[in-house]
């Protein structure tokens, strides 16, 4: 199932990592434009791969434990090279901590609940969190660059980096409330291993006293 296209693009998320990189590490307008295109393009298949899984019939335990390690993988990268590159402002390199905690508080629930056979859902707040985490993503990568054909075409020169981080703190905002709901289910899973695991208690008989001696 290595080859089938689902797991194929989603391998492709991995491989696109080195080239995203290597084109943040330039600041020219070209660069950013060619950086942010390699992203969404690879950010896509994130949803493409699900969809072939699905209609083709070709969900596979490879896919499922690759998917989740491409997407942080990804994301990490692109926005430690942002930071890197001075994109964000000290202040929202705080947002980057929050997502980056919670991918990797939720990765440690996954890999313990694993050794259990309980799976811990993706909820839709949490798509919606991943979608605009994507958009901010994107926004950031191609920074003011972009009024440079915003000017041109439509007359506007916004605060694109500005907007950026402000859909990056909404990201970060939906990151700690899904990051709470995947902990609190962690909790509530890891209580009910621990009851399984512990012997019932028997309560203990009160100890007979002998008959005094005649």
């Amino acid at each position: 199932m290595l080859t089938s296209l689902p797991n194929l693009l989603t391998l492709s998320r991995i491989l696109a990592i080195p080239g995203l990189v290597a084109l943040l590490f330039f600041d020219a307008p070209l660069y950013r434009w060619l950086a942010c295109g390699l992203f969404v393009l690879a950010a896509v298949t994130d949803y493409f791969d699900g969809y072939f899984a699905r209609t083709m019939g070709q969900i596979s335990a490879f896919g499922r434990f690759l998917d989740p390690i491409a997407d942080k993988l990804f994301v990490a990268a692109a926005l430690l090279m942002l930071v890197h590159a001075e994109r964000v402002s000290e202040l929202s390199v705080l947002a980057v901590l929050v997502i980056l905690c919670r991918e990797i508080l939720v990765s440690g629930l996954r890999e313990f609940l694993a050794g259990t056979a309980i799976s811990l859902p993706v909820t839709w707040l949490a798509k919606w969190k991943t979608g605009l985490q994507m958009v901010a993503i994107a926004v950031l990568i191609v920074g003011d660059a972009g009024n440079g054909v915003l000017n041109p075409l439509l007359k506007l020169t916004l605060p694109i980096t500005v907007i950026g981080e402000v859909l990056l703190w909404g990201a970060a905002g939906l990151t700690l409330i899904t990051g709470y709901d995947y902990l609190r289910a962690g909790i509530r899973h890891m209580r009910a291993e621990d009851a399984r695991q512990t012997p019932a208690q028997q309560p203990m008989k009160p100890a007979q006293s002998s008959p005094p001696a005649e």
